[in-house]
């Protein structure tokens, strides 16, 4: 699924407001962190995880991998945080992020 630049802008606008639900540590993904996020993608659909990591390319590889990890689209990186998108086949209006963002506009 690759999104096109008007979505990925609308996906930006949306996920400005929130904050960081998982951090990523310097070890990588662990089973934990993974389950986490796996249920973060379900409830909300649209997330921010913070990556640690010290130079741009690591931070970016560790981006990647978790997005074939989580099956998740990468929407955008800067500095320490990206943004994921993955759409839930029923998503919850109460938790989802795009469900919510929706009703407000």
């Amino acid at each position: 699924m690759s999104l096109s630049s008007a979505q990925r802008r609308e996906y930006r606008a949306i996920a400005h407001h929130l904050k960081p639900v998982v951090t990523l540590g310097d070890k990588g993904l662990s089973e934990g962190v993974r389950d986490e996020i796996e249920r973060a993608l379900n409830d909300h659909e649209l997330i921010k995880v913070k990556v640690a990591g010290g130079e741009k390319e690591a931070r970016t590889e560790q981006a990647d991998a978790l997005c074939q990890a989580t099956g998740a689209e990468l929407v955008q990186l800067i500095g320490r945080v990206a943004v994921l998108l993955r759409r839930s086949r029923k998503p919850n209006p109460k938790l989802s992020n795009l469900s919510r963002a929706a009703g407000q506009a």
